[in-house]
């Protein structure tokens, strides 16, 4: 398998919260929700990066497409990590999370590996590493 990983998509309990999070409060782009013809077709598309889209999609609808039963949530099953340029950037992005309505989970500090780092959780309980990693630096 060659990796090309294209979209990362997060299930859901409200759309239209998990929408406003993303885009009211964290500024990401999208042109809202789609497919609402569709029985389990509703999901939103944020541009991430070139080639990389997140996409929200209801539980219940990723239940029904995978046929894997909808169990309870769990935050430790993955993270998703934001790498930012420098220090500063991870307490402007962490604090744009608070405001946006994230659960702030570990407040940014310098990391035992020689980075800054700290976790917020989305309105779901989805995890975000927001990151200054100085071996590897985001190119823009």
């Amino acid at each position: 398998m060659k990796p090309r990983v294209s979209f990362i998509t997060l299930g859901v309990d409200d759309l239209d919260r998990a929408i406003q999070f993303y885009r009211d409060g964290l500024g990401l782009e999208t042109p809202g929700i789609i497919g609402t013809e569709f029985e389990y077709g509703a999901v939103a598309f944020f541009d991430m990066q070139p080639g990389l889209k997140l996409a929200l999609w209801p539980r219940a609808s990723l239940a029904h497409d995978t046929q894997v039963p909808q169990g309870p949530r769990s935050a430790t099953e993955f993270s998703l990590a934001h790498n930012v340029a420098d220090k500063a950037e991870v307490d402007q992005v962490m604090q744009q999370a608070r405001e946006a309505g994230a659960q702030i989970v570990k407040v940014a500090g310098d990391t035992f590996w020689g980075g800054y780092a700290g976790y917020f959780q989305d309105p779901d309980g989805h995890l975000w590493e927001v990151v200054w990693n100085p071996e590897f630096l985001p190119q823009d």
